[in-house]
């Protein structure tokens, strides 16, 4: 079954939703401060805000209340940016801005993964699989997929593989891995879509990782039921027949709707949606560094869209993490004020952070760990402008540091995506860091 993309990405960045995907031209922007190629006579140098309809300089999302409110963060660096002058010492600075970071995350305390279980293995394309579970503290048991390749021996490195959000909260693991030859024809559609018909955590594992992808909240095993929710919420569905493809794109649109009334509830409660990600991911990465066939030492993240975001925050808060890769998830705050917060799914915002960090000063607060960041010149979800901003910021953070060839910044044709050029890319700088 093959969706309609035009139409598919248009109903989502109207619902507010961060999809997943990726493209790639190999170094059209190579490296943080190399110069790009001459573009052709009359390239749009800022595609996405001219698909909104927008003209930079008169039009934003919220009229003219705009240019007010980006002033609020422009006025001088945020409070925590590692670019102040003040900010030499760089282990006080990495100190402070992570508490801060944490502060405003405001992550519940979830505790450990309890009845780990592993209800599944066998052996599918050179690959071992295991499909595993776990409970949390509260909601349905999550689910993952572990996958390594076949008669390996001794520790792997690692990866916790992150799906993407794609305005589908019905899947999670199955959006970027492939366990039989036969697919949903939902997923089979959504991985053409978006990785060129690649499942990617597969084929990272097979270049010798250990690869665990999990379910997110609220995805997939982690999704909100409609047996949970008051009747008059339910909008005539059920948890019946949960496979059939009209379900589920009932419930996918049911679940967009839904996520302002999860994101108040989340802040009524004193936590945040990223929080919520950070300590269900960081459970994850718990039961993958504690396998005795993973190097502990040897452990990195990545993933398209929603997947980029939780590595921004994961590879920020747990130096467990020696290397990131976040794909078509970059941009400044200012793009998100101006021009595309209305493209963003609730589950990227962090009050009151912007006044203290840079989205990319994010990424880039343990600023040892090499970062890959990925972008899309064609992106619908971002400012091209705003996106090589974020490029600049991030590069300057590395290079004060010292670290300046442990961050990598590239751009590439084509829309939100993550493709097979991409994904070499990105595996090789996963090779460079975790296995040179």
């Amino acid at each position: 079954m093959k969706s309609n993309r035009k139409e598919f990405l248009k109903k989502a960045g109207l619902a507010g939703i961060s999809l997943a995907g990726g493209g790639v031209l190999k170094e059209f922007l190579p490296g943080p401060k190399q110069t790009a190629p001459t573009l052709p006579a009359g390239a749009d140098l800022n595609p996405s805000i001219k698909s909104a309809g927008m003209n930079s300089e008169n039009h934003t999302i919220i009229g003219g209340y705009g240019k007010w409110a980006a002033s609020l963060i422009e006025q001088e660096l945020p409070e925590f940016s590692y670019r102040r002058n003040e900010w030499n010492d760089v282990e006080a600075w990495h100190k402070a801005a992570k508490q801060r970071l944490k502060d405003r995350l405001a992550i519940p305390d979830i505790g450990r993964a309890r009845d780990l279980t592993v209800n599944r293995q066998y052996i599918y394309d050179g690959l071992q699989v295991e499909e595993l579970s776990w409970k949390l503290p509260y909601g349905e048991p999550a689910e993952a997929i572990l996958l390594k390749p076949q008669n390996t021996s001794g520790p792997l490195p690692g990866i916790l593989g992150f799906h993407d959000h794609a305005a589908n909260k019905y899947f999670g693991k199955r959006k970027i891995t492939r366990t039989s030859d036969e697919m949903h024809p939902v997923m089979e559609s959504h991985q053409e879509n978006y990785y060129e018909g690649v499942p990617w955590a597969n084929e990272i594992a097979k270049r010798g990782y250990v690869v665990l992808v999990s379910d997110a909240f609220p995805f997939a095993s982690r999704r909100v039921l409609m047996s949970d929710i008051p009747e008059g919420m339910r909008n005539g569905l059920s948890d019946e027949d949960p496979e059939n493809p009209e379900n589920i794109e009932a419930y996918n649109n049911w679940a967009v709707n839904h996520e302002h009334i999860m994101a108040k509830s989340l802040f009524s409660a004193g936590t945040t949606w990223p929080g919520v990600f950070f300590a269900e991911d960081r459970v994850a990465l718990d039961i993958l560094c504690e396998r005795n066939d993973v190097d502990e030492t040897r452990v990195g993240c990545g993933g398209l869209s929603g997947g980029g975001m939780r590595t921004v925050f994961m590879t920020a808060l747990d130096e467990r993490i020696k290397c990131g890769v976040s794909v078509g998830f970059m941009t400044t705050w200012k793009d998100l004020v101006l021009y595309k917060a209305h493209t963003h799914t609730w589950m990227t915002y962090v009050p009151l952070l912007p006044n203290e960090l840079e989205f990319p000063e994010v990424f880039g607060l343990n600023v040892e760990t090499p970062t890959l960041v990925q972008n899309n010149i064609h992106d619908a979800l971002f400012t091209l402008s705003e996106m090589e901003r974020a490029d600049e910021i991030q590069a300057e953070v590395y290079q004060k540091a010292g670290n300046s060839d442990r961050y990598k910044g590239t751009f590439h044709p084509g829309p939100h995506k993550f493709d097979k050029p991409m994904q070499d890319e990105a595996f090789e700088w996963f090779d460079q860091w975790l296995k040179g």
